[in-house]
């Protein structure tokens, strides 16, 4: 490729919208364009990123027995129905209505319309294993889309179903797509760890996310150095602790205090001077419509995905102060005592309290000294809290460590969720009808794309993995309107060509200071710089983009070094 014969519109200035590293780098190298929030052009030089990515994918499914197809992107709103999602998938469905006024959607995911193709083309248990992928477009109607191509409105996603007679093949297919997972996040040189996940609206029992580490990344995850156990916060197990009460006040029945205006744990917990792991949260949740009382220790904090999970509700959300006044209750003073006609779920870790403050259901009071179970009821205990950094692995008991991550993967086991709701039966051994066992697994090449340069970047620019960067080498001539050096340049770039190696030609007339800046932006992994001293020496600087190490290399010897170079770091990724 010649830079003047390809669209490639790098920026001087960071896009004001761009928030983090890969946002800023893919707008600022041309490789990405905005078109609306969430919405994003692919120009050529990110276009091959994602094409890379693509093979890498492609190859690691197609290994483990996976057969490629395509799905439509437009879905009837009837098989979503048939299923039970059409409403619960939320506000985040695209909807649409034809001319005749059926419902459509535009595919978020695909488990209802592959499991109707399944449903219609499978009936015998001889047809099975099945693995069945695509790559293609998915939409979401993201409440707030941000942070470029990590949470878009249309991304790029690969996604494989499997289909098995019984849970032993299921298991089997999921251990190989985790496998095959490994694989590509490995080969595209990404750093990445495997975490316990919850399933959300696919549903299924069993769900790892593949995660790449960065700073930037939206997702918490806890880990253990000791026995290897990872988990995203949303799901980390967390271990009751029991925290006695040594305080000025006595263990006796509860008191009523006044408590003026002091609503929030943190008021309260200075006026009395009792530490808020001592304090009681009551915190009012709408379940489905149903309203609910929820406690937790005053020092922790509710985990949403826990409670909806413990509740297997679809809805869920605080209740507003106008809901709970309606109750006769009064808002920053609610508390379990005396609390009728509402049912309690607590967090493990609240009946093992031995005194605590809780509000009294009067403005401006609180009670402390009570005790759970003695002086209030509770319905449920579940573990609802958000894992903190330092407790216990729930493994090994050793010391968890938290970081932040990026989902790039997920494997879920649905087992018969959708094939029991969509009637996908097969015939087995015996002669009768079976549900069939499914598994789905998706990865985001966008974001994957994207969550290479969040790990791989310097103030300069992108420092590609060799296995996905656009190109492999770029060739630099300092001077465009030097003959010898054009000439030198057209002669290698000629030479590269014809190995196989990817190589782009900076022809333009530029100066050598905007190519090198231009060549460290765009992230080629090794540059060829032609200059005065190869016209004396006969000699050309290899760059290295991932160490900035040079090297001057004799002219009829460059074809077999970048040869050489990327031979060994495509080696370091097999």
């Amino acid at each position: 490729m010649r830079a003047t014969e390809i669209l490639i519109p790098t920026m001087k200035e960071l896009p004001s919208e761009a928030e983090i590293p890969s946002h800023q780098l893919l707008l600022k190298s041309g490789m990405i364009r905005r078109v609306a929030a969430g919405i994003y052009t692919y120009l050529p030089l990110g276009l091959r990123v994602i094409k890379k990515i693509e093979k890498i994918v492609r190859e690691e499914m197609d290994k483990e027995g996976g057969q490629e197809l395509l799905l439509p992107i437009i879905q009837p709103g009837d098989i979503w129905e048939e299923s039970g999602r059409w409403e619960v998938y939320g506000e985040e469905m695209f909807k649409l209505n034809d001319r005749h006024d059926r419902g459509f959607c535009l595919g978020p995911t695909h488990e209802e319309i592959v499991t109707v193709l399944v449903r219609s083309e499978i009936s015998s248990y001889k047809q099975m294993p099945l693995l069945l992928y695509q790559i293609q477009n998915k939409y979401r109607d993201e409440k707030r889309p941000r942070f470029g191509l990590m949470r878009s409105r249309e991304f790029i996603m690969k996604d494989l179903y499997s289909f098995d007679q019984d849970i032993e093949g299921m298991e089997e297919s999921y251990e190989k797509m985790y496998k095959a997972y490994s694989n590509i996040f490995r080969r595209c040189g990404l750093e990445y760890t495997v975490v316990d996940a919850d399933s959300g609206a696919i549903g299924g029992a069993v769900s790892h996310e593949f995660m790449v580490l960065a700073d930037t990344g939206e997702a918490e995850i806890v880990y253990c150095d000791e026995c290897g156990y990872a988990a995203n916060t949303e799901i980390a197990e967390c271990s009751p602790s029991v925290v006695e009460y040594s305080g000025k006040f006595h263990k006796s029945e509860k008191d009523l205090v006044s408590t003026p205006g002091l609503k929030s744990i943190e008021e309260v917990s200075e006026y009395l001077e009792i530490p808020p792991q001592h304090m009681i949260k009551s915190l009012l949740y709408e379940a489905d419509g149903e309203l609910i009382c929820v406690l937790i220790r005053g020092d922790r904090q509710i985990n949403e995905i826990k409670l909806q999970n413990a509740l297997d509700c679809v809805d869920l959300w605080l209740a507003p102060d106008e809901i709970i006044k309606r109750q006769n209750l009064i808002v920053g003073f609610v508390g379990p005592a005396n609390l009728k006609g509402l049912r309690i779920i607590a967090d493990r870790e609240v009946s093992l309290m031995d005194f605590a403050v809780v509000g009294a259901n009067k403005p401006d009071y609180h009670y402390i000294g009570v005790v759970p179970r003695r002086d209030f009821e509770i319905n449920e205990e579940y573990d609802l809290r958000t894992i903190e950094e330092d407790e216990a692995c729930p493994t090994c008991g050793s010391t968890l460590n938290k970081t932040r991550g990026i989902e790039v993967g997920q494997v879920f086991q649905l087992g018969t969720n959708y094939s029991e709701a969509l009637n996908a039966v097969f015939t087995d051994e015996n002669g009768k009808n079976q549900n069939i066992q499914m598994g789905c697994y998706g990865i985001g090449i966008s974001r994957t794309m994207a969550s290479a340069i969040e790990q791989n970047h310097d103030e300069n620019g992108i420092i590609w993995p060799i296995s996905i960067a656009p190109l492999h080498v770029v060739i630099i001539p300092v001077s465009s309107r030097d003959t010898e050096m054009m000439d030198i340049a057209e002669n290698l770039y000629q030479e590269l060509s014809e190995k196989g190696i990817e190589v782009m030609l900076d022809d333009r007339d530029e100066s050598a200071g905007v190519k090198f800046k231009d060549a460290d932006l765009i992230g080629y992994p090794f540059k060829i710089v032609i200059g005065k001293r190869t016209l004396k020496n006969k000699t050309v600087d290899v760059g290295n983009r991932k160490d900035s190490q040079e090297a001057a290399v004799e002219l009829d010897k460059v074809c077999h070094y970048i040869g050489s170079l990327i031979d060994s770091e495509m080696g370091d990724l097999k």
